[in-house]
This record gives C-alpha cells, sequence and structure tokens, in this order.
C-alpha cells in the first residue's frame, strides 16, 4: 500500500511504514551531520521529532534491510508491552489475558503504524514493576528512555512520589539523563549536537502551536471553538496532582496501580499530537484500572464505551459513516479515556482500600 504525498508541485508516493523509514533514516542522517528536523521527502513523509539520541539507538535496527528491521522493530514493541503486561501485579493470569485481549486491536493499529507507542507503554508499565521492586536505578534508566524516545514519559516520572528512596531515584534519572543526552557525542562533535537540540527545540516549539491531537484540547476546540491548550494541560495537571494529597494510602498496591493508570492515560489525552495510534498507551491505562479492581457496574459501562469508541471507531467493523462524520472531526475516539482518566481520579481521591491483589510482585 503506498500513500501519496504532494510536495510543491510534485507527488511521491511512500510506503505503509513510514514511520520505520523516518526511525531509520534518522541514523544516517545523525552520522552524516545532517539537521534531523528537517523535512526529507525524497525519503519519507513528515518529520522525524525524537531526540538525537533516538536517532544513535536505532542504529542496530536501522542497518538491517527494511523486511527484517521493521520486524524487529514491530517485535519489540509488540513484546515490551506484552511481558510488562503479564508482569503486572493483578490478581490472576486470567486477568492479564483479559488485559491483552483488551489493547489487541489498539496494539495491532500501532504497529501497522509502525510506530513507537507500544514500546513506551511498555516502558513505563516495566518501571512501575522495577520501582515497586526496589530497582531505582533499572525504574529511572526506563522512564529516561521514554523521554528520550517521547518527551511526555516525563510524566511517569512522578511515580517516584510513592516511594521512599526519593533521593536515590533523583540521583539516578540525573545520572541517566546526562548519559542519554551526552550518548550521540559517540559518532558526532559537541558542536553539532548542540545545534540538534536547538533544532529539535524549535520543531518543537512550532509544532506545539499548530496542532490539538485527538485530545481533550481538541474535543474544547472541536465542540466549543475554544482552543486553549495551555490553559487545559495546566488544569490537567493540577488534577493530575490531586491524588498526591491521599498519602496514607501510598503503601497501597491498588492505589498505585490507579496512579499508574493515570499517567498512561494522561499522556496521551492532555497530548496536543495524540493519534489514533498512539492509544495503546492510553488503553494499556485502561485495562490496568479495569482489571486491578472488583468488578462494578459503572466501570464495565465505561470500559465498553471506550471499547466501541475508543478501540473499534478505526476499524472496518464501526460504522464509517459515523467515523468519517463524527468521531474524527469531533475527536471522539478520545472521549472515553477522558471519562475514565476522571473517575481514576475520583477513585484516587475516595479510596477504599481490598485486599485482593499480592502484596508484590511475583516473577
Amino acid at each position: 500500500m503506498m500513500k501519496p504525498k504532494t510536495f510543491g508541485t510534485c507527488t511521491i508516493e511512500y510506503t505503509h511504514y513510514n514511520n520505520y523509514l523516518i526511525f531509520k533514516q534518522s541514523f544516517f542522517h545523525l552520522i552524516e551531520n545532517y539537521d534531523l528536523y528537517k523535512l526529507y521527502p525524497n525519503e519519507h513523509w513528515d518529520l522525524y521529532k525524537y531526540s538525537p539520541t533516538f536517532a544513535l539507538l536505532i542504529a542496530p535496527i536501522a542497518v538491517l534491510p527494511d523486511a527484517a528491521g521493521l520486524l524487529i522493530w514491530n517485535l519489540l514493541n509488540v513484546l515490551i508491552l506484552f511481558f510488562a503486561i503479564w508482569k503486572l501485579p493483578v490478581s490472576s493470569d486470567k486477568s492479564r489475558l483479559f488485559m491483552l485481549g483488551f489493547i489487541l486491536i489498539e496494539l495491532i493499529t500501532s504497529i501497522q503504524n509502525s510506530q513507537s507507542n507500544a514500546l513506551i507503554a511498555g516502558l513505563i508499565i516495566f518501571a512501575f514493576i522495577f520501582i515497586e521492586n526496589k530497582q531505582m536505578a533499572l525504574a529511572s534508566l526506563l522512564i529516561v528512555l521514554t523521554i528520550f524516545i517521547k518527551l511526555f514519559g516525563v510524566v511517569a516520572l512522578a511515580l517516584f512520589i510513592f516511594y521512599p528512596e526519593k533521593i536515590k531515584f533523583i540521583l539516578y534519572t540525573i545520572g541517566w539523563t546526562l548519559l542519554f543526552a551526552a550518548l550521540p557525542l559517540i559518532l558526532i562533535s559537541s558542536s553539532q549536537l548542540l545545534f540538534l537540540y536547538h533544532s529539535w527545540f524549535n520543531l518543537l516549539q512550532n509544532d506545539h502551536t499548530i496542532s490539538l491531537g485527538i485530545s481533550v484540547a481538541g474535543i474544547f476546540s472541536s465542540w466549543f471553538g475554544i482552543e486553549c491548550k495551555g490553559k487545559i494541560v495546566l488544569i490537567g495537571a493540577v488534577l493530575f496532582c490531586i491524588p498526591f494529597l491521599k498519602y496514607k494510602f501510598f503503601n497501597e498496591l491498588k492505589f498505585k496501580l490507579f496512579f499508574l493508570s493515570s499517567i498512561l492515560l494522561w499522556i496521551i489525552i492532555f497530548n496536543h499530537k495524540a493519534e489514533s495510534p498512539s492509544f495503546v498507551i492510553a488503553i494499556s491505562g485502561v485495562a490496568i484500572w479495569f482489571f486491578s479492581q472488583k468488578i462494578k457496574i459503572e466501570n464495565i459501562i465505561l470500559i465498553v464505551f471506550a471499547f466501541i469508541l475508543t478501540v473499534l471507531s478505526p476499524t472496518d467493523i464501526f460504522p464509517k459513516y459515523i467515523r468519517v462524520n463524527y468521531v474524527v472531526p469531533y475527536a471522539l475516539k478520545a472521549l472515553p479515556c477522558i471519562l475514565i482518566w476522571i473517575k481514576i481520579i475520583f477513585d484516587m481521591m475516595f479510596y477504599k482500600p481490598e485486599n485482593n491483589l499480592e502484596n508484590k510482585i511475583q516473577y
């Protein structure tokens, strides 16, 4: 399947795995001292928006033929998320299977677009697992890695609030950040690296002003004509932090699983660049929230709503007329996730302990 794109008077056809080509070519642009953040229409459409470090880390896959590299890239995304879900401390393997089944369609959507979203979700979940087991260095490493892939991974740093070794976690995070930031110096000069970070910053700054995505901001804009991304994110950040007031429950595993779910949802519904393939992250949060507690009728209604409108709406099962005329223009794919995130905040504020979960994660 080829995707035609027009640049000026020239129309070029691109492969269906265009995102993978963006990742792959970033490595070659890096070692050739090119600006990573320019359009290269002869190679792929759209811009590279990740860090210079990610352009280096993709090297082992980039040097392979496309068929092999794409296969390994997609397998990496699938397996990281699969094993992360499987290691979660829910009540049974049956619950884990239901989680995996629930996220499967969104995972396929992400993989079909050769995206990194499943990898991001898996790394954040694994970071939670490691930090829960007091492996602060590994937890910090994985969160910093997500930041150098997609900046919104920074929200996962909030996990450290629940654990006693905060200073150690902060020091590890600073150390990993400095290491990852400087890593491209293996292949390029310091002046070129500074140039790339400056170019990346300019791209992200300009990108922020021209996009709303399938998000809270997208709904406010399409429904009410209100465009106030900054205020929306600020309000979202305040609501996100409210559960920190319930510090007496910080040792409760279910409470921490709710917060993990909140993180996975927040970084999508308040992301101005959120698109359909990125919702595997949010849906992973929905699955963790639902299957880490007793079944409640209101939760069943919300998760069914999410399955129909968020998971199924991009598929051929969903009526095309409704998708084209309502779901896409009104950012409705985000609506169930927004409602569930609000419910999670509510659940955390009025939290009541349950004793149906394991006290620690079993390996």
